[in-house]
């Protein structure tokens, strides 16, 4: 009870604060029995959620999946406008990653496709001309179905890495290890940097910690799955923390740079952030001779480090049109494959098979740009406005830093909305970068529920309920679609 003069929300806080840290720390022991118990283990064979049911340990199995993700959530978003300070919410989100150290592979199966086109690289085969069953890798079995004749589709620095840990690694257990250790080493990269970029940008560190490392996806995904999302996020922030601290310096702008082009190399996906890294590369004011030196800089940062890690690899540029076939897998869980499925729903009732599925997509693609292209104008010209201030005390620096933070947050957004597949994993790029450049706590809502929501889409042996909810799904998504759309013409309206 509160005292005299006292707030209610004051006294039980901290007693808010330690029950939210243990209810997680019991949901991640709990994900990672569920692991144990049926996680994605090499030799498990593909199944539904009825047949998890119906297998050995399956409700056991089910309800510790259900009961640890619940709390995980649970605890994440009871404190999602702020830990008590950010040495708790660092400890506390080290605490819950803990046990899914010691689980196998749990959600998903990518950490089998990465051992495997870490193995083809290293035995002289080009894992983006073939894929990993032509390649004659002695651990496809464990790969995903849809995956194994796929060229990969990562970039050569994250090949690179993939190999190396399958040749120390010795054997798959080993390679698996060493990759999650990867993925480790990228969330405490990201970690490292989170605090500089919060405080530049004049956001709590306390609530950006909170939001990006404590998030359920980091653990049961980014470190539970070993995905290489991990690396990228780390490579991304710590580019970003060096444009942030030293802009227009040039050295800086090349070391900053390379950390971007290593981004670009794990995964393709860290594009969308460069034209915003180049507004970050110019110090002062904004004309167009500036933006171009200084991007320039930065960007033979960047062309270095593809340049080389491409050659150093053996490969060439092959991992371009590895691309391609990433959207092989169709789930309604992309906004655009889920309205392509339902106008081949309305097609059928009359007859027709509108195929609609690639088109939808490239339309979203070429929306994308679109997007992509507004939200750089965006920021530029809201750049210059605040350059244009007379007083140098009202406008600080910690505005311009959230615009070019806010910029690359909503382009990655825009790109995990837009493009042709989505995981639940996607969900951590713009959550990062959303996380330190979001002043308002209202505001957090809008990228962290999502997260909050998918957190539920994977089972432990990686079954996406996505494919088992594909017409239901994919209507549920494209009247959420329209809504959303709705809502924004009539905002822009009122505008």
């Amino acid at each position: 009870m509160a005292g005299p003069g006292e707030a209610p929300d004051a006294v039980d806080r901290p007693a808010r604060a330690r029950l939210a840290r243990y209810a997680g720390l019991v949901g991640a022991v709990l994900l990672t029995v569920a692991g144990w118990l049926g996680g994605a283990l090499p030799d498990a064979p593909a199944t539904t959620p009825a047949g998890i049911w119906r297998g050995p340990h399956g409700p056991v199995l089910l309800g510790c999946w259900l009961a640890g993700t619940v709390l995980l959530v649970g605890a994440w978003w009871a404190l999602r406008r702020g830990a008590p300070s950010t040495r708790w919410a660092y400890l506390t989100a080290g605490l819950w990653l803990l046990p899914l150290l010691a689980a196998p592979p749990v959600g998903s199966r990518d950490v089998y496709s990465y051992a495997c086109q870490g193995w083809s690289w290293a035995h002289g085969v080009d894992p983006y001309r073939v894929g990993v069953a032509a390649a004659g890798c002695p651990w496809t079995d464990a790969v995903a179905p849809i995956w194994r004749d796929t060229p990969a589709p990562y970039g050569p620095f994250f090949v690179l890495l993939a190999g190396l840990a399958v040749t120390v690694g010795g054997g798959l257990v080993g390679a698996v290890v060493l990759l999650r250790l990867l993925a480790v080493a990228g969330v405490l990269l990201a970690a490292l940097c989170l605090p500089g970029l919060a405080r530049a940008a004049g956001v709590p560190t306390r609530r950006a910690a909170w939001l990006a490392l404590a998030c359920p996806l980091v653990a049961g995904h980014l470190v539970g799955g070993a995905h290489n999302d991990a690396l990228l996020l780390g490579l991304l922030l710590c580019g970003l923390l060096v444009l942030v601290r030293r802009p227009g310096g040039p050295w800086a702008l090349v070391v900053a740079g390379l950390l971007l082009g290593l981004a670009v190399t794990v995964k393709a996906v860290a594009v969308v952030v460069l034209p915003f890294a180049a507004l970050g590369a110019v110090r002062g004011r904004y004309p167009w001779r500036a933006l171009l030196r200084d991007a320039g800089r930065l960007g033979g940062g960047v062309v270095a480090a593809v340049l080389v890690t491409s050659l150093v690899t053996g490969l060439g540029f092959g991992w371009v049109g590895g691309l391609a076939r990433s959207g092989d897998s169709e789930q309604w869980t992309s906004p655009p494959t889920a309205v392509g499925f339902v106008v081949d729903y309305a097609g059928a009732l009359v007859g027709r098979e509108p195929h609609a599925v690639p088109l939808v997509r490239l339309v979203a693609l070429l929306v994308l740009a679109v997007l992509l292209a507004a939200l750089w104008w965006w920021a530029w010209s809201a750049l210059r406005r605040l350059n244009e201030v007379r007083q140098p005390a009202a406008r600080p620096a910690a505005a311009r830093h959230r615009v070019i933070l806010l910029g690359a947050g909503l382009a990655l957004a825009a790109t995990v909305l837009l493009a042709p597949v989505f995981y639940p994993w996607y969900a951590t790029w713009p959550l990062a970068a959303l996380a330190v450049a979001t002043v308002p706590v209202a505001r957090t809502v809008w990228f962290a529920l999502p997260c909050a929501v998918v957190s539920f889409l994977a089972l432990p042996d990686g079954t996406n309920l996505a494919r088992f909810t594909k017409a239901p799904g994919a209507l549920a998504m494209t009247v959420l679609l329209l809504a959303l759309v709705g809502w924004a013409v009539r905002r822009a309206r009122r505008a």
